[in-house]
């Protein structure tokens, strides 16, 4: 497949950057090899899930009864 001028791989072409997150994954798909790029991605995604993990994990350590009472504490 050849691509046109402005046309990058991955289907983003310049007239399509509508947004500055638009504008910094056409950067990073021109400068960066696809193997680089979807490293990034799967990274990201990976902080991402951790965080929501640890979220539950403090949701979940503290009875609710513990809370109760501290609030009433105050």
């Amino acid at each position: 497949m050849q691509a046109g001028i402005g046309a990058v791989r991955g289907g983003l072409a310049l007239g399509q950057v509508r947004s500055v997150k638009d504008a910094v994954r056409l950067a990073e798909r021109v400068l960066l090899a696809g193997g680089q790029h979807r490293a990034r991605i799967n990274a990201w995604s990976a902080v991402c899930e951790n965080r929501r993990h640890a979220a539950d994990r403090v949701d979940d350590s503290a009875p609710t009864g513990a809370r109760g009472a501290a609030r009433q504490r105050v």
